[in-house]
């Protein structure tokens, strides 16, 4: 026979389970929302170039284009960032260590300095790659949101390889993973639960920001999420 204790324990674990799922629905809704607005947002704002703060480059997640990063890239352009996007990454399909050589050899290009990586979710990897392998020192720090620094374990079961690099045991994520000397120039902020990253984006030695939020996507244009990109960006 149950007793009340334990009763009280499973409802409270059927109504989390019931949140997360309204969570979950609410972030795959948004996301096919967001994915069927942004193919009419194909050019860079012009306004984007603009500002005085320290210069900002757009880190988008594997298959998503850089428009998902809209909401946070007009709220850092109007506290004063100029932003800039890399069209050549398109929709983030390459390896990771690929991906962060384009975008450097972008930002090198530019000319860019003191540079604030912003990023999402694959994003994030790409950008320690990329502080990683900043032999020039033109990156100040890497602002990543709901980025899966360890991996995702629900990865191996996507039938992408694209997706599957983002395993656990992946030789990449692994890398990536023991280069813990750059940690302390990273801002990871991730949700209080993220159906895509199970284990969390908590990285031992960065600055760990966790939100209130829900989801892996909808989170991109939460205010609370917002505020954090904005307060890590002018660290």
């Amino acid at each position: 026979m149950s007793t009340p204790t334990g009763r009280h324990a499973a409802v409270r674990r059927l109504r989390e389970a019931a949140r997360r799922g309204r969570g979950w629905a609410r972030d795959y809704g948004y996301v096919v929302g967001r994915q069927a607005e942004v193919l009419f947002v194909r050019d860079v704002p012009v306004a984007f170039a603009e500002g005085t703060l320290r210069p900002v480059v757009l880190l988008a997640g594997v298959l998503e284009p850089w428009s998902l990063l809209l909401p946070v890239a007009r709220r850092l352009n109007a506290a004063g960032h100029p932003v800039h996007v890399v069209p050549e990454l398109a929709y983030n399909r390459a390896r990771i260590a690929d991906a962060g050589r384009l975008v450097l050899a972008a930002v090198r290009a530019r000319d860019l300095r003191d540079v604030v990586l912003v990023a999402h979710s694959k994003g994030g990897l790409v950008g320690k790659w990329m502080l990683a392998n900043d032999t020039e020192g033109r990156l100040a720090r890497l602002v990543a949101v709901a980025t899966p620094f360890h991996g995702s374990r629900l990865a191996r079961f996507l039938p992408s390889r694209t997706i599957r690099a983002l395993a656990p045991g992946d030789p990449a994520i692994l890398e990536l993973a023991a280069r813990t000397d750059v940690d302390a120039r990273i801002t990871s902020i991730y949700p209080s639960f993220d159906p895509h990253i199970p284990d969390g984006s908590h990285l031992p030695g960065a600055t760990n920001v966790p939100v209130a939020a829900m989801g892996h996507f909808q989170i991109l244009s939460e205010p609370e999420v917002l505020d954090a990109v904005v307060a890590a960006a002018g660290r």
